[in-house]
């Protein structure tokens, strides 16, 4: 098995915002963390977004850009008052560039108990296959 070496998909670096029209709504905004394992057939995505339901949950792929936004609404409810907050929630947000080696037609999607699963696919010619030599 050939082991990634970040040629397949790469998170996007982290750019300070230059102009206050960057986000169109208000409240916090999270990357969420993610884990990335590979195997010979595909690339797993796991994403950390607690509280995100599937509804509320926009993957969007264009010009190679994988883009995961999950949206979140406060647990709190309008009559209460805050006395102690120490749990923040807001949205989730994260960009990936994928490359050529990935099936973009066959990527799949789960969400469970607040963990998002992406399967990337690899191109048939990327996955690696024996050649079987006969005799002549």
């Amino acid at each position: 098995m050939e082991t990634a070496t970040g040629a397949e998909i790469q998170a996007r670096k982290k750019a300070e915002v230059q102009s206050p029209a960057e986000q169109t709504r208000p409240g916090l905004l999270f990357t969420p963390a993610v884990d990335i394992f590979e195997t010979e057939k595909d690339i797993s995505l796991l994403a950390d977004m607690p509280g995100v339901k599937a509804d509320d949950l926009s993957i969007d792929l264009k010009d190679n850009t994988l883009t995961i936004l999950g949206k979140v609404e406060s647990p709190k409810k309008s009559d209460e008052v805050d006395i102690v907050m120490e749990y923040r929630t807001g949205n989730f947000f994260r960009q990936f560039t994928l490359s050529e080696m990935i099936d973009q037609g066959k990527i799949e999607a789960n969400l469970k108990d607040g963990v998002l699963r992406l399967v990337l696919p690899k191109v048939e010619k990327a996955t690696p296959r024996k050649i079987t030599v006969t005799i002549t």
